[in-house]
Formats: C-alpha cells, sequence, structure tokens
C-alpha cells in the first residue's frame, strides 16, 4: 500500500524575493569576475575551469 503524500505552497513576499534575487546576482558576478579575473595563482586554479566554461581568456 502507497503512503498518501500532500505538498504545501509556500508564498514569499516581494521584498523577500528580491533581496535573495540581488544577492545571488551579487555573489555571482563577485564569482565570475572578482575571482574568475583575478591574478592570484591560489583563485585562478580554483576558477580556472569556470573561466574556460564561460570563455574568458586566462593564459
Amino acid at each position: 500500500m502507497a503512503a498518501a503524500r500532500t505538498s504545501t505552497t509556500i508564498s514569499l513576499p516581494l521584498a523577500s524575493r528580491l533581496t535573495t534575487a540581488v544577492f545571488s546576482l551579487m555573489l555571482g558576478a563577485f564569482i565570475v569576475y572578482g575571482v574568475g579575473l583575478s591574478h592570484s595563482e591560489t583563485m585562478h586554479d580554483t576558477a580556472h575551469d569556470t573561466r574556460h566554461s564561460y570563455g574568458f581568456p586566462c593564459h
């Protein structure tokens, strides 16, 4: 016999969704541009594959 499943939908306020979206975009931009274009060897090695997948030259 299969167990019954229920799902619940949570509606978040617009301000909360916008805050999350802006924070996510800023974090993503920092990762791509701040780390992806860095001259630090450690960060370069960490972001190396990401650079190539986005088409950023690094050599």
